[in-house]
């Protein structure tokens, strides 16, 4: 149960999505590891010089390392409060601007970058159109980079999917979208392409895939509170939405210690702008 492009929602309600919760999706979501940005700045060559365009900034976790690496990030955010929090949280970083826009209607003022970076975005970019756009803006030579997680699972390790499947069909019966995460295992096998349906076709070159293992610890309230932030649950009626995430919190309580695991890969896909 991820935001990935097999489950998103009509991508024009992203910042209706989203946007209803930026405290809480700022609060519970996972940040990114260090070794993820130190093997972005070794394969791009990204230092104090460079010019980076974030695509869907949220609440600015990622733009956030990106500045504290001396970079000029320019970061495009379509949901009013999401980016109003990152202004906040951003404030102290001069060369950090924040431009409420979707990326298809963004108006670039011919700008150029050299790195496009997206953290767990890009499927929300329609890539009849985005493809083009990175391409076109960035700078010759310039890279492209999407950062997501992956969540999954390990053998033998308490499932919290498992435990409340029947909660998830008695609430909301039918959906196809619930179901277990891959084995971690598996997972790493898959590590060729940008990792979505549409890719981008010769408008860059052989992509860098790289795996970093993450994981979060919940109890049942903040397990129920991470799913709240998640578009998957989002979309449902509140009055489906939120009895099934107290039950789950109740089920987390009584069969698992009241400790949950979120587990995940988190990825990083690289690939240079073709001539």
């Amino acid at each position: 149960m991820t935001d990935d492009p097999q489950t998103r929602p009509n991508r024009l309600d992203l910042g209706r999505v989203f946007n209803e919760v930026p405290e809480l999706y700022d609060r519970v979501r996972p940040g990114y590891p260090d070794e993820l940005f130190a093997d972005l700045g070794a394969i791009t060559g990204m230092d104090r010089r460079s010019s980076v365009l974030e695509v869907g900034c949220g609440t600015g976790q990622a733009t956030r390392t990106l500045a504290t690496l001396g970079c000029s990030v320019t970061a495009v955010e379509p949901g009013a409060g999401m980016a109003a929090l990152a202004r906040r949280r951003l404030a102290s970083f001069p060369d950090v601007d924040i431009e409420g826009s979707t990326f298809e209607e963004w108006d670039d003022r011919g700008r150029r970058f050299d790195v496009l970076g997206a953290a767990q975005s890009w499927h929300w970019v329609d890539p009849s159109i985005g493809w083009q756009r990175a391409h076109d803006v960035l700078s010759p030579g310039g890279w492209m980079a999407l950062l997501g997680h992956v969540v999954v699972r390990r053998p033998g390790e308490p499932e919290v999917y498992a435990e409340t499947a029947d909660l998830h069909e008695r609430f909301c019966p039918g959906n196809p979208d619930w179901g277990h995460p891959p084995l971690e295992e598996e997972l790493r096998t898959t590590d060729e392409g940008w990792g979505l349906v549409d890719g981008p076709g010769g408008l860059f070159g052989p992509t860098i895939v790289r795996w970093y293992p993450t994981v979060q610890w919940f109890d049942g309230d903040g397990f129920a509170d991470h799913l709240r932030s998640l578009s998957l649950f989002r979309r449902l009626d509140r009055d489906v939405r939120e009895p099934l995430l107290d039950a789950i919190a109740e089920r987390i309580r009584s069969r698992m210690g009241d400790r949950a695991s979120r587990r995940y890969l988190s990825v990083l896909r690289v690939g240079q702008r073709a001539e």
